[in-house]
């Protein structure tokens, strides 16, 4: 987990988010049936945009 700061002649910088990933319909039965293929998708989102993923929880 390698993170790298990026830097300019007089600023460093190391961008970190924190996304919280709210449906629309929270229902318990949707959220279980789904619940291994939306961390997959995000998984591979990521991968595409070449971002790395520190933590991950997936909660009703």
């Amino acid at each position: 987990m390698a993170q790298k700061a990026h830097s300019l002649s007089h600023t460093k910088w190391m961008c970190k988010y924190h996304i919280v990933f709210t449906p629309k319909y929270r229902r318990k039965i949707i959220y279980n049936q789904y619940r291994s293929s939306l961390g997959e998708i995000f998984r591979r989102l990521c991968s595409y945009k070449g971002v790395e993923i520190i933590e991950g929880h997936l909660m009703p």
